[in-house]
Order: C-alpha cells, then structure tokens, then sequence
C-alpha cells in the first residue's frame, strides 16, 4: 500500500521508554482471501459467471492487524500459518509488507492455509470458505472446559458501523448467525505486554490470555458475535470483566441487554464495561462511558458502499487508535466510522484499510465541496492537528495484490 504520509504515529505524544514496545495484541486464524469484483449480479445456478476484477490477500484476523498497522499502531499478531503457498504469501504480506510483528505466531507442518473465496455484487458479498483445524503448537493444550475444537478456522471480525455481525462485518439477517466457527487457538497463554489487546468474545469460552494480558496492563478491547444458543445471557461471556470496550452492533446490543433501543442497550452496558460503544448502521455509531456517563453519537457518513468486507474490523482499528491515543470520545466515534467509510470504497478486507494517506486526502477532498455543511465538517476539525498540509488527490490508486508473480 502506498503512501506519502510516511511516519505519522498517532501515540507520539503520548510514548514514554518503558512503555510496552507492543501497542496492539492480537489472535485469531488468518485466512488467504480470494476477491472477485466486478459480478453485475449473484452468479446462478447452473451457469459459469467472470469477473472483471480479482484480488488476493490475507484475511480473517489479517484484516483487524492490517488495519491496525497502517494507522501507525505497533502491532502484533498470533496466528497458525500453513507451510504451503498461501500461508508464506500472508505472513509475507503481514510481516514485511504491513511491518506487523508475527514473532507469537508460528507455522504448521503439513496444514494448509484456510481459504475464503469472497464475490463482491451490488455493494453486498458472498463468501465460501474451507480450512481444518489448526493443532496447537507443542506444548500448549486448550484450558479447562473449552470446547475440543480449539483453532478451527473462522473468518473474524468486529461489529461493524454497517449494522454488519461481528464476525465477519457482512449484514446477517435477523435470526440468522453470524458465524458457524469454532473458538480461536488456545496458544499464546503469555501474550506480550501490550498497550491494548483485541479479542472475539462467544458464550460458555474464556481465553486465558485476556485475563492475562489484562493483569499486564492491556485494555481489553472486544466484539462478539450471534449467539446461536439464543440465550443472550452476558453473564456467559466471562472474559467481558476484564473489557475496557465492548463493541456489538445494535442488535446484538438489545438483545443482550432486553432492551429494545439500541441507546438503553448502550447506557445498560455501560454498567457492566468502562466503555460500551454501539454501531447504528446508517445511523452511525453510539457510546457512553461507564466511568463519566459521558455518551457520544456519531452519525454516520454517507458512501457508495462497494463491499462491506472488513468495514467492522476498520472500525474497531479506528476507535482502538483514538482510545490509546486519548482523544475525546466523540473523535474516537467520529475517527472510526470515517475509517469504516473509506474501507467499504474498496473491494476486499485488509486490501480495503485505510492508511494516513487515504485519511488525508479525504480531509482535503471533503473541505473542497460547496455542498457540504459547514457544521458537519467541524466533525472531523481534530485532523488538522494530525495530518499534513498536503495530500495525495482523491481518489487514491491502490495496487491490488495477488499470488504467483516471480520477481
């Protein structure tokens, strides 16, 4: 990804010599994602469909730890990668390409890299996905009463400003679950001292490196996805207590909360978190912190939505920066749905994460418009402190990237 922004650490002002070297910790299992563009429509049975356009990239955790690093978070992933191809193309792109640390995760012999084939049409996606289950590394076992299944593959994620699951950021039909997957891998039980560390709450599990992390000092960010029990109980998400945020979607929200506005499901998990932030959809995002009672809305910016992939994951990147970086938390809200908005611009999950450079052309774009309301620009007044005077012209040309060139 390209940028002419180079070097813009947003916690700058805030880093002190023994401070963590580590700003974000995460886990989960990376997938290669393959993205078609271009469908006029969902392909039918039957018959064969092209696509104009095609992408290749890491996903599933790989979309939240690229959204990180490119908005200047020191970021460090544990993950499984398969010996084959793909695994050395992602932790390749995620390594050296993002400059994401990956010294916590490690390689499988013999397994191969989960895959997900996304189709991108009418500013919706499609996804077909495959992979098993990822041993754990040796000498590590899965904590008492966790399920079996302890690294089976699932595309991950945040809850998404787009009214979209946690898990994936795509929209769920009500009643419908937002992933069939199985819990993330039971490896590190030391995660690193980290300024933050972002996990994917799910009922009946507890990941012994939240509580961990947390007794180092770590803010516990955490989504969570469609509970397919249907009990909705938040006392079943035992790793919620050791939360500074908790992120779902609206509903999600309501229904763990019995309420039926997705502002009391707010202020009602606020009693149980620090922060409590809720996604709205169109209407942008909401949150209320428990300590203050302080809340803040957000309304959310109108795009031409190309493909929803990620959009979550950006989102919860943009409002983990703006907490690390003790901003006001109508910036934080404001700071990550503009994010968000400027992902779903763009096909695919990492492929679509905005860097400084797209955030800055935006702001230089945006202030340009005669059209625009004097009022709602001063939203986003707290860029000019952040970025520089010029920027790139919008739009930026992203390189798309893919498998199989030789150097």
């Amino acid at each position: 990804m390209s940028t002419d922004t180079p070097g813009i650490d947003p916690l700058q002002a805030l880093r002190a010599p023994r401070d963590p070297a580590c700003d974000v910790f995460l886990t989960g299992p990376v997938f290669l994602d393959i993205i078609f563009t271009g469908l006029d429509s969902a392909p039918v049975r039957g018959t064969e469909s092209w696509a104009r356009g095609m992408g290749s990239s890491p996903g599933g955790v790989a979309n939240m730890a690229t959204a990180l690093a490119r908005l200047g978070l020191r970021t460090s992933l544990a993950a499984a990668f398969g010996d084959d191809h793909y695994g050395e193309y992602c932790w390749d792109a995620l390594e050296q390409g993002e400059g994401i640390d990956l010294s916590m995760s490690h390689t499988v012999p013999g397994w191969h890299s989960p895959v997900t084939v996304s189709m991108a049409y009418e500013g919706e996606r499609t996804m077909v996905s495959h992979g098993h289950e990822a041993p754990a590394p040796a000498g590590t076992a899965a904590p008492a009463g966790a399920p079996a299944s302890t690294g089976a593959p699932a595309p991950t994620g945040t809850a998404a400003p787009t009214g979209a699951t946690a898990s994936t950021g795509a929209a769920a039909p009500a009643g419908a679950p937002a992933s069939t997957g199985a819990p993330a891998p039971a490896f590190p039980r030391c995660p690193p001292r980290a300024r933050a560390a972002i996990a994917s709450l799910a009922p009946g599990r507890s990941e012994p490196w939240v509580a961990t992390a947390a007794r180092n000092g770590a803010l516990i960010f955490a989504d969570v996805g469609w509970d397919e029990t249907g009990r909705w109980d938040l006392d079943a998400l035992p790793d919620l207590a050791h939360c500074e945020a908790f992120l779902p979607n609206a509903e999600e929200a309501m229904r763990y909360t019995r309420t039926d506005c997705p502002r009391a499901a707010a202020h009602a998990l606020a009693e149980r978190v620090p922060l409590a932030v809720v996604t709205l959809g169109a209407e942008g995002a909401y949150a209320v912190d428990g300590r203050t009672g302080a809340a803040a809305a957000v309304p959310a910016i109108e795009v031409e939505a190309l493909d929803p992939t990620g959009a979550g994951d950006v989102f919860v990147a943009g409002f983990v920066t703006g907490t690390l970086a003790d901003w006001p938390l109508a910036d934080r809200l404001a700071f990550a749905g503009l994010t968000a908005a400027l992902s779903v611009q763009e096909f695919g999950g990492s492929l679509s994460a905005p860097g400084w450079a797209e955030i800055a052309a935006w702001w230089q774009l945006i202030r340009t418009c005669a059209s625009q309301d004097p009022a709602a620009l001063e939203r986003y007044a707290f860029l000019d402190d952040l970025l520089p005077t010029t920027a790139r012209a919008w739009p930026l040309r992203r390189a798309v990237p893919t498998i199989g060139f030789r150097q």
